[in-house]
């Protein structure tokens, strides 16, 4: 009896551990493709973990979501670039390298421990908030 039991047991575990997989599995697709266009859709996924990015990054030193600091509002860069993956890029590269004379003389600081692809996550988070208003 005891074997049996055992048996079943060990069963159910393959069979819940097999379940589990194909979740994960599935999660990780991150882009579908776009037939009408050359440029990919980006799934929310991206957009919400470059959201966790930028919240948890020393980003809200010197912007805000919607009010000028001392760096631009987010907003403000949505309006002002179309997302594209030129401009995902372009402003990834800010991010990382940091910038200046685009929104005045202060400078951006470069943030050298931000990989290029949070970095895009980041940016691909802040374009997303095109047409949002300031406050």
């Amino acid at each position: 009896m005891n074997v049996t039991r055992l048996a079943i047991f060990l069963c159910w575990i393959f069979v819940l551990s097999s379940c589990g997989s194909k979740k994960e599995s599935a999660a990780t697709e991150e882009f579908v493709a776009n037939k009408g266009s050359s440029e990919p859709i980006v799934a929310q996924d991206q957009i919400a973990l470059g959201e966790t990015l930028v919240k948890s990054s020393d980003c809200s030193t010197c912007h805000h979501k919607t009010s000028t600091l001392i760096g631009p509002a987010h907003t403000a860069v949505a309006n002002k670039y179309e997302f594209t993956s030129e401009n995902v890029k372009m402003l990834a590269g800010k991010i990382v390298k940091g910038g200046t004379g685009v929104w005045g003389e202060v400078p951006m600081n470069a943030h050298g421990d931000i990989t290029q692809s949070d970095a895009e996550a980041m940016a691909r988070y802040v374009l997303s908030m095109d047409g949002e208003k300031e406050h």
